[in-house]
Formats: structure tokens, sequence, C-alpha cells
């Protein structure tokens, strides 16, 4: 019986007794390690993988390819030059079974790549140790509030939780305020022109962190520009 196996990000066909050559393996020499991701197995086709279905391997030894020539020569950069040389590492193995069921409780180690293995042996690791043990989830909560950013100076007391009778205002009168800020004055509860007139130094910093547009207050005036349009209103 055959399968097709993947590993190393390439496919291989293989069968009992078969010699192959694949990506560099965790493993030494005379251990036997197991395929797991079994695209194919005989006239069975995986959805990607075939459940159940295993390729059990001998390591035969850790061995290099050929040597891989590369020239580059870069025009008109003072004719540099480089010739670079690469022995890819490759694990050669000796399939010995294909198992078309109860891969999965086999109990044989698992093949894995030499770049991942670290990983992999990590998230196979001991749980630390007690003491070093996270902190508990209420001090994890108040440490997190500790550290947290506070919101600079103080909220206004004129804010509204809807516009007063006759509508709200046309903030986007004042300059540098547009639609999508016009609507961010409204969420934090301003709706009028008399409102940004009264604010004070402290009130312009909250509300600056509140709109996320720091120092947008002061550099266009909106104070001044609310106190005029305030005042056109009401004459």
């Amino acid at each position: 019986m055959f399968a097709v196996l993947k590993t190393g990000g390439k496919q291989y066909r293989v069968q009992a007794g078969d010699t192959l050559r694949v990506e560099k393996l965790a493993a030494d020499a005379g251990e036997t390690v197991q395929f797991n991701e079994i695209l194919m197995v005989g006239a069975t086709v995986g959805a990607p993988l075939v459940e159940g279905a295993a390729v059990q391997a001998e390591v035969i030894d850790q061995i290099k390819a050929d040597k891989v020539i590369t020239y580059v020569k870069r025009r008109r950069k003072h004719s540099s030059q480089r010739t670079r040389g690469h022995r890819q590492q490759l694990t050669l193995l000796r399939i010995t079974e294909v198992l078309e069921t109860g891969g999965d409780k086999s109990g044989v180690k698992a093949a894995i790549g030499a770049r991942t293995a670290g990983a992999s042996y990590v998230a196979e690791a001991e749980p630390a140790p007690a003491k070093k043990a996270a902190k508990p989830a209420a001090k994890k909560a108040e440490a997190a509030a500790e550290d947290a950013p506070k919101s600079a100076g103080t909220r206004p007391a004129n804010l509204l939780s809807e516009a007063r009778e006759g509508g709200a205002d046309d903030l986007k009168q004042i300059s540098g305020v547009g639609p999508k800020l016009e609507g961010l004055l409204h969420e934090n509860g301003v709706f009028h022109f008399d409102q940004i007139a009264e604010w004070k130094k402290a009130e312009i910093e909250y509300m600056d962190d509140q709109l996320a547009f720091h120092g947008r207050i002061e550099r266009d005036d909106w104070i001044k520009q609310a106190k005029e349009l305030a005042k056109g209103k009401k004459d």
C-alpha cells in the first residue's frame, strides 16, 4: 500500500521499504519517527488529511545535499560580485510501515522538522514552579488599572445627554470640526456652541483626551469661535 505524506513543505509518495530524503528532522540515527500529515492512503483521499493514517520510518542518517553554487554580479556597482555555496541539511529515512488507521494511537514519536523542534519542545515542557505562577485574576486587573493612563483634565459640568429643545447647533461651523468630529462631540455630550464657549483650561484638556485630537481645540481657538457663534445665534 502506498501513501502520500507531507513534510518540510513538500509531498512524497511512499510505500514500505522505500528510502527517502526529506528536510532535516529533529531525530537521531536509529530512531523511528511517524509522519501524521497524510494526504492519501491507497484509494482514500484526505480532506485535506486522512484521519488516523500515518507513515512510520527509521532514521538512517543525517546528511547534506550536493553543494549548490550561486554567483551574483551587480552591474554598475563597481563590478561587485559574489560567489556563495550552500548544502541543504537532510534526513535519510527508510519507510517501515504505512498505517491506514490507528496512527493516532501508535505512540511513536512524531516527525518534527529541525527548524520547528524548539517550539515543539517548549510546548511539551513542564509547567513553571508554583513560586513563578501568574498573579490571580483580581491582582492582574488591579495592576492593569494602576498602569492604565489616567484621563487628563476635568470633565466639563455642562455636558448633556441630548440636545436642548430646538435641536443641536451646527458644530461644523467651527473651523476644524468636520462631520466625524461633530459626531464625537455629540457622543461626549456636546451639542451647542455655548457649551464649548464655557470650557476652561482643565476642561479643554479633558475634551482633547476624549476626542483624541490633542491640541486641536486651542490650536483652532474653538472657545473664541464658539463664543462668537453663540452670540450670533442669540442676536
